[in-house]
């Protein structure tokens, strides 16, 4: 018996905002947890904290696979050591970024990555996006600008850096969709591949790193139970953070990821002026966050619709369809095919 199209599609949506939820909860969970790490306890050595992350969730998929959830599956060595080469670069291009940069200039770089994303499956995917989601990006661009974007001053250096993170990090979002998809992974798979390699390289290069931006030494922190058990939640949420993630981004894509993960910006600001104190909680910063709310939801919708968002080669197919007749079923699939 075949399930109707209509609960077929209830299902989907509702997979799809547990799986958003889940991200969205985790990825806020985290900022919050890691600002009071660093803000109270003086554990400033953010990519050495990113390795852990990335050690404990190594375990969790070495577990998992261990029970039998994750089966056995082949990613290419050339294709993992690109991913990780775009992640780790990524993460080490942001932290640098924030350092060198003006915070406003830092933001505006982080709203460069959706054009980016853009651009990439424009060039790489064949995708042509309606004018109304056009417009949609735009309207939340901005209302993420109004709210975040405050002083911004730029130098060559701080420039960079920003280049380099904004796309290695489009590039590593990008990379994820396009691995499900070639080689039919999972994103517990996927992150079974990419977790080990990503934590060993981070663990490798982080003290170093850490120590070239903030002159202290990781080992010579001092850890306390306090300052121990907020890196064991901060890592203990990072898998969920990661998992989330790759599963968002396999069932949507990278450019969705940025345009609905913006509101995990608007989030951190709320939760900041509730538990942080409203000091710079303003008229621009709540105009900014409407228009935002906004533009998320004008683009869930536009991006939704028939045309709002599909393959140059899906398109050119429909038309020789009625040109001449119809294609056949296995031109079709290949149309899909990335």
């Amino acid at each position: 018996m075949k399930m109707a199209p209509t609960s077929k599609a209830d299902k989907k949506a509702a997979i799809d905002a547990a799986a958003w939820m889940f991200n969205v909860v985790t990825s806020v969970g985290i900022i919050i947890v890691n600002k009071a790490l660093m803000a109270k306890y003086g554990f400033t050595f953010a990519t050495t904290l990113t390795g852990m992350h990335f050690v404990t969730t190594t375990f969790m998929t070495a577990i998992l696979r261990w029970l039998g959830y994750i089966q056995t599956s082949h990613l290419p060595m050339p294709e993992l050591l690109r991913f990780v080469l775009f992640a780790n670069f990524s993460i080490v291009g942001m932290n640098v970024s924030l350092m060198w940069n003006s915070v406003g200039f830092y933001q505006i770089a982080k709203l460069s990555m959706i054009p980016v994303s853009c651009l990439l499956e424009v060039v790489l995917d064949k995708i042509r996006y309606s004018r109304d989601t056009k417009l949609s990006i735009a309207v939340v661009l901005l209302g993420v600008a109004v709210c975040t974007v405050t002083d911004v001053s730029v130098n060559a250096r701080g420039f960079i850096a920003a280049f380099v993170a904004v796309w290695s990090t489009s590039l590593q979002q990008y990379y994820v969709h396009f691995l499900q998809r070639k080689y039919s992974l999972s994103s517990f798979n996927l992150l079974g591949h990419t977790a080990p390699a990503q934590a060993g390289t981070l663990l490798l290069l982080g003290p170093f790193l850490d120590y070239w931006l903030t002159n202290k030494r990781v080992d010579a922190f001092d850890y306390n139970i306090a300052s121990l058990v907020f890196i064991i939640l901060s890592c203990t949420i990072a898998v969920g953070t990661n998992l989330s993630q790759f599963i968002c981004i396999g069932r949507f894509t990278a450019v969705s990821f940025q345009v609905l993960g913006h509101m995990k910006t608007i989030l951190v600001l709320i939760l900041g002026f509730i538990f942080f104190g409203k000091e710079g909680l303003n008229l621009q910063v709540v105009l900014g966050m409407l228009i935002a709310v906004v533009g998320m939801v004008w683009y869930g919708n536009a991006s939704s619709k028939p045309g709002g968002k599909e393959r140059w080669s899906h398109s050119i197919s429909s038309g020789r369809q009625q040109k001449h007749g119809g294609l056949s079923e296995s031109s079709e699939l290949d149309d899909d095919k990335v």
